[in-house]
């Protein structure tokens, strides 16, 4: 569903992500986890095409970016970087508006508002929902369609417990119908819920994998970011 292979993208001063090889199969849930800055939201970007890479080549739905077809983008549900929505509009027309965009019946809104509890703010606009339901509302447009593939980034921010529940159950499900999923969190006992691989991120590269079902997750989660830390201190200190 999903494939980097030796995917870089660098900006002004050297920053950005380098050397990032990873595969998502149809099916199978992928979390990816780092500290500020360590570019989870920059591969996201490549992911989605909304950046392209300076070296190496990303594939979506088994086509090479450059080459896929707008069409394609239909079967690609995503949350970067915040909402997309009008924020003078209703929760009911940015959802059915969302669909339009998809390609999707735009009877589908009518179930996202049940599922995501949104019905009694159907006909309030977006921009006077509060942070929690303005989530809730990007995130059912991004999953109404059925997407074939899922690029979410930190997309549990500001929802209550019921709102995690949903998201969980609803990104199992998909999985389950065979799309595959990409989230980044914070929140490492969360993706731990639902990811089949937990990828780490630490200053622009992929340095190892977490197993989801091992224990004391976060502290192996710092370790891992510590020991990179720890040779790559030792490299730059070799190199002056």
């Amino acid at each position: 569903m999903l494939c980097f292979e030796g995917v870089a993208a660098t900006y002004r001063g050297g920053a950005g992500v380098h050397n990032l090889n990873f595969t998502i199969s149809a099916g199978e849930i992928v979390a990816l986890i780092g500290l500020n800055g360590a570019g989870k939201t920059t591969l996201m970007r490549l992911a989605l095409g909304m950046l392209r890479p300076s070296e190496g080549e990303v594939r979506v739905l088994g086509r090479s970016l450059a080459a896929l077809p707008d069409r394609m983008w239909r079967d690609v549900g995503h949350l970067v970087e915040g909402p997309l929505a009008y924020p003078e509009l209703t929760v009911r027309d940015n959802l059915r508006i969302a669909c339009l965009l998809q390609g999707a019946d735009p009877q589908a809104a009518a179930a996202s508002l049940v599922q995501w509890e949104l019905t009694s703010l159907a006909d309030r606009r977006f921009s006077r929902l509060s942070l929690g339901n303005r989530q809730r509302v990007a995130l059912a447009g991004a999953l109404q369609h059925h997407p074939r593939l899922i690029v979410l980034d930190e997309p549990s921010n500001a929802l209550d417990p019921n709102g995690v529940i949903t998201l969980r159950d609803l990104l199992r499900g998909r999985a389950r119908e065979g799309a595959g999923v990409l989230v980044s969190s914070h929140h490492l006992d969360e993706v731990a819920r639902v990811a089949d691989r937990i990828l780490v991120m630490n200053s622009g590269t992929l340095i190892g994998e977490i197993d989801p079902l091992g224990s004391e997750l976060e502290r192996t989660f710092f370790e891992t970011v510590r020991s990179d830390d720890t040779v790559r201190d030792a490299q730059q200190k070799e190199s002056l």
